[in-house]
């Protein structure tokens, strides 16, 4: 049976979880802020060589949207996404995430954009505003990766593996055109969210942390032939970022007498896509059911009538 597309039937448009139409809220509350009140950009966005006093800026920098183009993709984006990942993840998972993934990103941009300063000393990366929260919606493209990795989507016949890949390369892109640090929010987006669901995520229903599949590693996010480079590179990141190379012991630890146990690499990365998959099909078998009409005029759901 071929797996279901990744769209939407008549309900395209519903289905939306409170907590998204919440964050949605506040990054369109954010753009109308710093629209109606110009200066609290300088307090709001990451500005590198304001940082320091205004540390808060870390936190608050993704969630504020200085253009109407942002603001719509990001929230149209967030809603999306948001309806597939936040179900399985579970709420108070999904803000963890948003969370983490948004600070370290912009962590990470401040000190790119520093060391691009000394290494141009061109001050526009000291004092242009950054901000925005693609870096995130970046993050929920790895995670869409993790869970159902071989759903397509529709319109542009992509498979969701390729999804991180393609914003990467869009965004180096970018960056050899524009001198602006933002271009690099997706790159970072993509790496921190990648470390976080590769290592630290907490999985309740096996008490394990993180997802040591094969099919999760570094080296996926690239074409096979590259791949081969990638692996001893990505193996040095490991050690340098997450104190664990691809042979951990970590990973032995989910072994007992060589039979893998449930959080194993094969097991349970084999359990998250099949429930990734299953709560997406069930979504969109609810979309698409049809509504009959009785004899007598009332309405039937399909559903009932199986």
């Amino acid at each position: 049976m071929s797996s279901p597309a990744l769209s939407g039937g008549g309900g395209l448009f519903t289905g939306f979880t409170k907590l998204c139409k919440g964050l949605a809220v506040v990054l369109i509350g954010g753009h109308i802020l710093v629209q109606l009140f110009p200066p609290a950009v300088t307090y709001l966005a990451l500005i590198p060589a304001r940082t320091i006093p205004f540390a808060w800026n870390l936190l608050t920098a993704g969630y504020t949207e200085q253009t109407i183009y942002g603001v719509a993709i990001s929230v149209f984006a967030l809603l999306f996404m948001g309806k597939l990942l936040e179900p399985i993840w579970g709420s108070k998972e999904f803000v963890k995430f948003i969370f983490i993934v948004n600070v370290l990103t912009y962590i990470c941009v401040f000190i790119t954009a520093i060391a691009l300063y000394y290494a141009t000393r061109l001050e526009v990366y000291l004092y242009m505003p950054i901000s925005g929260f693609h870096g995130v919606l970046a993050g929920f493209l790895v995670g869409i990766k993790q869970i159902v990795p071989d759903q397509e989507l529709s319109v542009i016949s992509i498979k969701a593996k390729w999804l991180p890949s393609i914003m990467i390369l869009l965004s180096i892109i970018a960056s050899f055109f524009l001198a602006d640090s933002a271009a690099y929010l997706p790159i970072f987006g993509t790496y921190m969210s990648w470390i976080y669901l590769r290592y630290l995520q907490r999985r309740s229903e096996t008490n394990f942390r993180g997802d040591p599949s094969d099919e999760f590693a570094f080296a996926t996010f690239f074409p096979e032939f590259i791949r081969p480079v990638i692996n001893p590179i990505s193996s040095i990141f490991h050690r340098m970022f997450c104190g664990r190379s691809d042979i951990s012991n970590d990973g032995k630890a989910y072994e007992m007498g060589g039979f893998p146990l449930p959080g194993s690499d094969t097991f349970e990365a084999s359990r998250r896509r099949e429930r990734g998959a299953r709560a997406l099909e069930e979504r969109l078998a609810t979309e698409k059911l049809p509504v009959a009409t009785s004899a007598d005029g009332s309405h039937i759901d399909a559903s009932e009538e199986v």
